[in-house]
């Protein structure tokens, strides 16, 4: 795999994606995959008692045997996570040969596309990726991540969503409406996140009335000198 890599993020609302094996790491995909909306299907002769839990729950589908190679038809991403070199090799043969997503976990070189390690607060992701180097150095800077960017960061991004809309439905100007979203993002109030959501929503739609108000004095102030 090229050390020059793409960060994207996929939407798989509705995507069918297949997880080859029933262990704890393809326990691990199977929770990424369902978080980023996959429509997912496990084969494995076994599966641990987290996946299990979830084939009982309706989450996912599951084919209790072997991989074949049809398992593959129609997904639009493919993840092997078995013990079994031969096996994950197949699958990663079989996937390449119909132009699809695929990654066989601890082997870069049998992977187009890697799964990087994530942080996730509600709508905000943030993802680390050594290119398949150093899993393990990836991880160590996700939970650094996860520290510095705690629940409150979900919380803070609601209410930017919830402002956002204010302000579009109340400024024409694109670039006013830029400039306070911009100046919406403040310390302060994301550190109050982990108090009081609520306060914050208030001081933050008073800022918003505030400073609208003011822009636009400010804006009828120089229409007016220009044409005085």
């Amino acid at each position: 795999m090229t050390q020059h890599l793409y960060p994207m993020m996929i939407d798989l609302t509705g995507r069918r994606c297949l997880v080859v094996g029933g262990g704890t790491v393809a326990e691990r995909k199977v929770a990424s995959l369902l978080a980023g909306g996959g429509d997912v299907v496990v084969v494995s002769p076994s599966l641990t008692s987290g996946l299990m839990d979830r084939f009982r729950a309706g989450e996912i589908d599951c084919r209790f045997r072997p991989y074949r190679r049809e398992d593959g038809e129609g997904c639009f991403l493919v993840i092997a996570a078995t013990d079994k070199e031969a096996v994950n090799r197949q699958v990663y043969e079989d996937a390449r040969a119909r132009g699809q997503w695929i990654n066989v976990v601890d082997r870069p070189d049998l992977c187009n596309f890697i799964v990087p390690s994530a942080v996730r607060r509600g709508k905000l992701t943030i993802a680390v990726s050594t290119a398949g180097a150093s899993p393990s150095l990836a991880k160590e800077i996700r939970r650094r991540l996860e520290s510095e960017y705690g629940p409150e960061y979900e919380v803070f991004l609601d209410l930017l969503v919830e402002m956002r809309k204010r302000i579009q439905s109340e400024v024409d100007d694109t670039t006013l409406r830029y400039r306070l979203m911009a100046r919406l993002v403040q310390e302060e109030w994301i550190r109050l996140c982990k108090e009081d959501p609520e306060l914050v929503r208030r001081r933050m739609e008073e800022w918003v009335d505030r400073t609208i108000l003011e822009e636009m004095a400010v804006a009828a102030d120089s229409a007016a000198g220009i044409n005085g």
